[in-house]
């Protein structure tokens, strides 16, 4: 837990642009974004899809074992595993809602729950994508039996590989070999980046927060609703005291989804 006094929150520390290496959530932080709820328009949206029970299986066990992290301090940071935990049930949804067949959807779950597990900090990491994307094609047999999954699946890997390391990079700056690789993960690539795109409303600047221009794949606005509020109800639950798997499970049992 933090122990951060309101002068040194992180919404006060990034307005003086002086947010540290490693960045937990305060009580001020979790205030600051409830106090600015966007105007979500969701009047012609339809009610979020149910999760096929494989889903609804897996976003528990998106709560990554501490040894998975490449720096344990990230692994309660605003990087760490409630943000990983709130992606991958983001991603599961956006599945649901493009009708994404099981294959696609179980690899981008798992994509989503370790895109950041290599970061070393909570700051501009470069490189943690490749490294996520290293990590995993030599972890392979380990993820796949934490998520209870056949050990013979290389082209799930392959794939969610490629969208880990292609997860940090802004599709204006992709090179030749980002656009080849994308062309072979296409559809989980680009779900990642919007499922964690998703995911910045914890941030503590609302310039950081999810912003259409730079994703391909646009959410509904009933599912950055979801977001918003998945982002307040765990990060209340975890400066409350609430570890951080149990803050996401709490909030993602009360929405019905585990």
């Amino acid at each position: 837990m933090s122990t951060t006094v309101p002068g040194d929150s992180l919404v006060a520390l990034a307005e003086r642009k002086q947010l540290p290496r490693h960045q937990y959530m305060d009580a001020t932080t979790v205030r600051w974004i409830t106090a600015h709820r966007p105007s979500f328009r969701t009047a012609r949206d339809p009610e979020l899809p149910a999760l096929r029970p494989f889903a609804r299986r897996l976003l528990p066990l998106t709560g990554l074992p501490l040894t998975w992290y490449a720096e344990p301090r990230l692994a309660d940071s605003i990087h760490g595993v409630r943000h990983a935990m709130r992606t991958a049930a983001l991603a599961a949804l956006l599945a649901e809602t493009r009708k994404l067949g099981t294959e696609e959807t179980v690899t981008l779950i798992v994509a989503a729950a370790v895109h950041d597990c290599r970061r070393e900090h909570d700051q501009d990491d470069r490189g943690h994508g490749e490294r996520g994307a290293r990590w995993l094609l030599r972890s392979a047999a380990m993820v796949l039996e934490h998520f209870g999954l056949p050990n013979n699946q290389p082209e799930r890997i392959r794939q969610a590989a490629v969208a880990i390391r292609l997860h940090e990079i802004p599709y204006a700056e992709f090179t030749p070999v980002d656009e080849t690789d994308h062309a072979t993960a296409r559809t989980v690539s680009d779900l990642l980046k919007t499922a964690d795109a998703l995911d910045r409303y914890r941030l503590p600047k609302l310039k950081w927060w999810p912003d259409d221009r730079f994703v391909r794949v646009v959410a509904p606005d009933r599912l950055k609703e979801f977001a918003f509020d998945l982002v307040v109800r765990s990060e209340s639950a975890y400066v409350a005291g609430i570890g951080s798997t149990e803050s996401v499970i709490t909030a993602l049992t009360d929405r019905g989804l585990v």
